[in-house]
């Protein structure tokens, strides 16, 4: 059978892949894409989502890292939307569905085969080379290293090897989280899981910092996962909790958290609160209130069984959840970031129509920034969209 020569592409990196290591993905792309006249080079960004780096193997010149922030390859991966860059340069945007893992830098030859028409396939060919990074991710280190810059503690290495990844998109919901500082997190930490017509996600925040914060954090997000692996509802997964921290730690342990589930087919909205920030509701690009019902006392620390928090959203809602020390993050003054800056960053954010992740991105770049330096606490946010079409805000165009 003939194929077309950008099919035969495809078919030659899926090829060239099955046997590569994850620090040869790039070389592959470059190589299936040289008989159509293309060159390209690979960029992952930083745990802190702030600088671009390139892969080895890539068959274009590259220099020092790229920020992310005010430049064309930057505001493709902001904005997850495809760049022209100078002359004959594209930048696209790369992923893993859409999970956001950095830009491909792509430029054609004079033989190239009709470049006008190049952005859509040019787009469908890079997801597929983000998938396949992702699929080779878990393999090696030399991925890792690359989005790495600096050391990463114990305490973070345990709890970030937990997490799922940041961002998930269905047909009716966006999830995404973000946790910061990216290489001394101890004792945040969020799930998710989205199944039939169901959406569950949790954020909690285990009490002190370091290796023991982040073994008392993995105790409960494991126990509240097992739990709901076995079809289990919000309050066995809270008291699933409660019992792992108490063995493990007796009474020195304790979490704060939200446990939330969604109906995803009418909006419907179920939660717990055990002693947390309570989530933000943003709805018609203003936050409309926050969400304190489902009261009861911290993971780990006993407590009754409370009635569950409740809400109806509409579509296009937002909530926005959070650990303290985003709000609790001071100035150099002394003074706090406080909810009400929180909420209109939020507002600003949903009014400019930005992708999920890259709300989460800027939120956490602006809390940064107030504390003008290295974060002193874990800060951790988790975003859900109940949209129509998520897609739109979270999927690169295609051909």
């Amino acid at each position: 059978m003939e194929y077309d020569p950008r099919h035969r592409a495809i078919l030659r990196l899926l090829q060239l892949t099955h046997l590569a290591r994850g620090d040869d993905v790039a070389g592959c792309v470059s190589e299936a894409l040289a008989p159509l006249d293309l060159a390209a080079t690979c960029y992952l960004v930083d745990e802190e989502q702030q600088r671009l780096h390139p892969l080895p193997g890539g068959s274009l010149p590259t220099g020092e890292p790229i920020s992310v922030d005010g430049t064309v390859a930057g505001r493709a991966f902001m904005l997850v939307r495809a760049q022209r860059g100078d002359g004959s340069r594209l930048w696209l945007p790369l992923v893993d569905g859409t999970e956001r893992l950095g830009v491909v830098e792509l430029a054609w030859g004079p033989k190239a085969v009709d470049p006008d028409s190049l952005p859509g396939w040019a787009q469908d060919f890079v997801n597929l080379a983000g998938h396949l990074i992702a699929v080779k991710l878990p393999y090696g280190d030399t991925l890792h290293q690359t989005r790495r810059t600096r050391p990463m503690t114990v305490a973070a290495e345990l709890l970030l090897g937990m997490l799922p990844p940041l961002t998930f998109t269905c047909d009716r919901l966006v999830v995404s989280g973000l946790l910061q500082p990216s290489y001394d997190v101890g004792g945040d930490g969020f799930d998710y899981a989205l199944d039939g017509s169901t959406a569950r996600f949790h954020v909690l925040d285990a009490m002190g910092r370091g290796l023991k914060a982040a073994v008392m954090a993995v105790t409960a997000l494991a126990a509240i996962r097992s739990a709901r692996r076995d079809g289990h509802g919000l309050h066995t997964m809270a008291r699933a909790a409660d019992e792992a921290l108490r063995e493990q730690f007796g009474q020195a342990g304790f979490a704060t958290a939200v446990l939330a589930e969604l109906d995803l087919d009418n909006g419907r909205l179920r939660y717990l609160n055990a002693g947390h920030p309570p989530p933000l509701l943003l709805r018609g690009q203003h936050a409309v209130r926050e969400l304190d019902g489902g009261r009861r006392l911290p993971l780990g620390i006993d407590s009754d069984i409370p009635h569950l928090g409740q809400e109806q959203l509409e579509p296009s809602d937002r909530l926005l959840l959070y650990t303290d020390g985003v709000i609790e993050a001071r100035d150099p003054d002394g003074d706090l970031f406080g909810v009400e800056r929180l909420t209109d960053i939020a507002e600003q954010a949903a009014q400019s129509q930005l992708p999920a992740p890259e709300t989460l991105r800027m939120l956490s770049r602006r809390v940064l920034d107030f504390q003008h330096g290295p974060a002193r606490d874990d800060a951790t946010l988790l975003l859900v969209d109940w949209i129509p079409s998520p897609t739109r805000r979270a999927v690169p165009p295609s051909s």
